[in-house]
């Protein structure tokens, strides 16, 4: 799913980013990158995504090495990945099956079956009731998981989510990281980043990742 040997991440400012790191998450897994502000969380998820590309080493996303030149077949990969954005990214004044079918623009699916698809997973964020209402008229919350099921219906390799605990309370922040956990399985892996360490406490990951400076310490389960 994802390796990485001795990657190194150096912006062009000669900020040091990320530090050289080794990483393997295979299929199936649940990664939970914990750290605060300015530790590397969002830098590293760039790299997952392609928007940067290593300075030194090499990392390869579902067998497709991020490199320089390889910007098509990169492009190519993200069709395959499902990101869950920290500002969602929807469109005011459509409804919550629009958003999400809008996730499924450029696959092979006729408009019936998109449809069909986007409802489906509509309901399993706990959003059916919702289904034909504008999202301007939905909570931040409700916003969140319409992001959720537009990323998900698409049936990612890869689901990355950038902090999608933030402005929840304690209940919902840990049904949130329960529902994205609940779409890892045997074709796809769930990545998450979040800076509050008390939320993933009783949260089963198969991988910990905990950032600080641009370094991590890996911590796996055993379970």
């Amino acid at each position: 799913m994802i390796s990485a040997i001795q990657c190194e991440l150096k912006y062009k400012d000669g900020t040091q980013a990320l530090k050289p790191f080794d990483l393997e998450i295979g299929t199936g897994e649940v990664v939970v990158i914990l750290g605060p502000s300015g530790s590397g969380k969002t830098s590293l998820l760039k790299l997952f995504l392609g928007i940067e590309v290593p300075s030194n080493g090499n990392i390869s996303v579902l067998d497709q090495p991020m490199i320089a030149g390889q910007e098509q077949e990169i492009r190519k990969l993200r069709t395959k990945l499902g990101p869950v954005f920290q500002e969602f990214r929807l469109i005011e004044g459509r409804s919550v099956l629009d958003n999400v079918m809008i996730g499924l623009r450029f696959l092979d699916f006729t408009h019936e079956q998109m449809i069909s698809i986007a409802t489906e997973y509509i309901m399993r964020v706990g959003l059916g009731h919702k289904r034909d209402h504008t999202v301007d008229k939905l909570s931040w919350g409700e916003c969140q998981r319409v992001a959720i099921a537009r990323a998900v219906a698409r049936k990612p390799k890869l689901i990355i989510a950038d902090e999608p605990t933030g402005n929840l309370d304690q209940e919902n922040a840990i049904n949130v990281l329960n529902l994205l956990a609940s779409f890892a399985d045997q074709q796809t892996s769930v990545v998450i980043t979040t800076h509050a360490a008390h939320l993933v406490k009783s949260f089963h990951s198969t991988i910990r990742l905990n950032m600080d400076e641009g370094k991590f310490i890996i911590e796996r389960s055993e379970g």
